[in-house]
């Protein structure tokens, strides 16, 4: 009698080596690829995007091919995990965080509740608690792991109005500086709260969060018949890198009876080299603190975190019954994370950490990131050395927002003029934001892959670019 064939979904030990195989060296080759390549390229990308608006095939098409596919797609665009792309957040891409998510997708093991999969679930939970250690919060202290930054703001908030205002909350009112990033407003709106109830702070010189200001609006809120309970603090914002005073943010929010959330999701992993403990001074006292490891641990998109000083209080503003999950152990040594956060199906990321970590050790990453911070201090030490260019703000994480002063013309188009100029060279990439009506150009050095070699080549970039341009004006 004659085998059948076995069924495509399920191949043979030897194929799912040979896919595993020729899908690795495109990786590899990618990865090796990656110094030579373009920090930006898009020449032609919206041609090639349109090639895979196709229908779904009836039959299977070779590995090749499907990969082949796959490494074109990859070729256009911002190019995300390479030594130049110093624009918005670069996110690092960490090749054993992808083999972390080949196990873990391969093992297919689900985290959400522990008895489901103990022993990987307590992995997840090692995770959290190495990240609460670093912080310095107590044993109670827990956390999620999350699609990013945006996500665990989102769980902060609902936290702190599970644990700090009624059922008909819509007086809460929401404080953060004008340098928050926006997921935090985005949050509360999405957590049910009045745009007009996130307050936006003013800052001082160095845009860091004005607390005078803070305790002025705080008192008028009150005044109105408001319900102040929630202060969002930066550590390290995403416009230059500027620090909030935590010491000061947590004795206002101790003071008014607020939960402090502190945003640390781009600068929240340097509190592994010195100088970032020295300018977190104070995010103990946090209630929570939202990080990402997908910027400072340099892992892939989609690994954010929440911690929560006190633990139970996360639990209480997430946890629902639901009777079909009856027959599953409750949260006991291990955590149920189902029960902390919004999610129920979801990926096992606490891997994705776990096995870097492991791997390579914390030291490779306070080394990496004490790296940067040296790196950005060059940059800005250079660029503040030269004739013409403004740099008002001086880094307090490795963000280096500049300008250029032209002799004469327009600066706003002059600088528009020049981010072009530089990102041309197609060896850095630089993105922009605008500070107190201004446009400004920011590089932001966190990708592992970044050293000094690519930034000195920025140097000269930058500098060049300038004298050309106002040579042709």
């Amino acid at each position: 009698m004659t085998p059948a064939a076995r069924p495509p979904l399920e191949p043979s030990a030897e194929e799912m080596r040979d896919m595993a195989s020729r899908a690795t060296e495109l990786l590899v080759s990618f990865i090796e690829e990656l110094p030579d390549a373009p920090a930006h390229d898009l020449d032609g990308a919206l041609e090639i995007a349109r090639t895979y608006r196709e229908a779904a095939p009836g039959r299977g098409r070779g590995i090749d091919e499907v990969l082949a596919r796959v490494s074109a797609a990859a070729e256009k665009g911002f190019n995300t995990a390479g030594p130049g792309y110093l624009a918005y957040i670069p996110g690092g891409g960490l090749f054993a965080a992808a083999l972390a998510d080949y196990l873990s997708l391969g093992l297919n093991r689900y985290v959400g509740v522990w008895n489901a999969a103990p022993a990987l679930a307590q992995i997840e939970a090692t995770v959290i608690r190495w990240l609460c250690d670093l912080y310095d919060y107590p044993v109670e202290a827990r956390g999620i792991l999350t699609s990013g930054g945006s996500m665990a703001n989102f769980s902060a908030i609902v936290a702190a109005r599970r644990a700090l205002l009624p059922e008909d909350f819509l007086a809460g009112t929401l404080y953060g500086s004008s340098q928050l990033h926006a997921s935090v407003s985005k949050a509360a709106v999405l957590a049910g709260f009045p745009a007009r109830n996130v307050r936006s702070v003013a800052t001082t010189p160095d845009l860091r969060i004005d607390v005078a200001a803070l305790e002025r609006m705080i008192e008028k809120d009150r005044a109105a018949g408001l319900r102040p309970f929630l202060l969002a603090a930066n550590a390290g914002s995403t416009n230059t890198g500027a620090v909030d005073p935590l010491r000061e943010c947590a004795e206002v929010a101790a003071r008014e009876g607020l939960w402090l959330h502190v945003d640390g999701a781009y600068g929240g992993f340097f509190q592994l080299t010195d100088r970032g403990r020295q300018a977190f001074a104070g995010i103990d006292a946090a209630d929570s603190i939202t990080l990402d490891p997908h910027k400072g641990l340099f892992l892939p998109y989609g690994t954010g975190c929440l911690l929560v000083r006190d633990g139970p209080r996360l639990r209480e503003a997430h946890q629902v019954a639901a009777a079909y999950l009856q027959d599953l152990a409750p949260e006991d040594e291990i955590p149920n994370f189902a029960d902390s956060s919004p999610e129920l199906s979801r990926d096992f990321r606490g891997l994705r950490v776990w096995l870097p970590v492991m791997l390579h050790g914390m030291d490779a990453f306070r080394a990496a990131l004490d790296e940067k911070l040296d790196l950005t201090r060059l940059l800005y030490d250079a660029l503040a050395d030269t004739p013409g260019f403004e740099v008002p703000w001086a880094p307090q994480m490795t963000v280096v927002a500049f300008r250029y002063r032209p002799r004469e013309g327009d600066p706003e188009a002059f600088n528009r003029a020049l981010l072009e100029r530089i990102n041309a060279s197609r060896r850095v990439f630089l993105s922009s934001t605008t500070i107190e009506d201004r446009f400004v150009l920011r590089a932001c050095i966190v990708s592992h892959r970044t050293h000094l070699d690519r930034i000195e080549e920025a140097i000269d970039i930058i500098r060049t670019a300038a004298v050309d341009l106002e040579a042709s004006a």
